[in-house]
């Protein structure tokens, strides 16, 4: 993991220098920034491989910085730090485009874990596409390497986690997807919290498909989930 480019937006002083030292001294590369006003041009002038944003920064929060970075590279790493507890709050920043969080404290191994859990999904880890892959999905039709869902003049651009859940149950059609190999894939661990976002995921992909009754994601008891395409 040498090389590796993070933008790390952290505020606290203390907490972002123990952080920077601890990143550097493994080998990364860190841009530390701690005011969120400054991030947009540190992040374009950085180019990191994957960003580390604090929740509460001066002049401008995390979820307004990941969304605009978002504009820029809908697939770059985002995780969050956060002190919140509160679900509402993490989902926002799920939302927002995070691909993952931390509650502070945190560990420094914990922190490097999740990095390179998601270096490795970006790297094609899994089941990422190849260049030409277009899945026909009833009157849909799916760009995963583009992160777009379109049916007809409608485009739909989707998030990260939704463009890996969506690959993951549209690999095979034939066959149900076990709920947790999807979060083992896209979120490293299947605890119960991470299971509660998939729920939300769910919920959110099914909605994209509700203009044509023959696309559905059945859920099946036990197992997981069945994406099907009648004829």
């Amino acid at each position: 993991m040498s090389n590796i480019r993070i933008l790390y937006v952290e505020d606290e002083p203390f907490l972002a220098r123990v952080v920077k030292e601890s990143l550097e001294s493994r080998k990364f590369e860190v841009c530390l920034v701690g005011d969120g006003a400054q991030v947009i041009q540190k992040f374009c002038e950085f180019k990191p491989h994957v960003c580390v944003l604090d929740v509460m920064l001066p002049n401008r929060d995390g979820f307004e910085i990941a969304i605009e970075i978002r504009k820029t590279d809908p697939a770059l790493p985002l995780i969050f730090l956060t002190a919140k507890t509160q679900v509402d709050d993490v989902l926002k920043g799920f939302e927002s485009g995070g691909n993952d969080y931390l509650r502070k404290p945190f560990s420094i191994e914990e922190l490097i874990v999740r990095i390179k859990n998601l270096i490795g999904m970006r790297a094609g880890a899994g089941f990422e596409s190849p260049v030409e892959d277009i899945r026909k999905l009833g009157s849909y039709t799916f760009y995963p390497q583009n992160y777009i869902l379109k049916r007809g003049e409608s485009i739909k651009k989707l998030s990260h986690r939704e463009n890996l859940i969506l690959q993951f149950l549209s690999e095979d059609i034939r066959h149900p997807v076990k709920r947790r190999d999807i979060l083992l894939k896209v979120w490293g661990d299947d605890s119960f919290y991470n299971s509660r976002n998939l729920d939300v995921y769910i919920t959110r992909i099914r909605e994209y498909f509700s203009a044509d009754s023959s696309v559905r994601i059945e859920t099946i008891k036990g197992v997981g989930y069945q994406f099907y395409v009648e004829e």
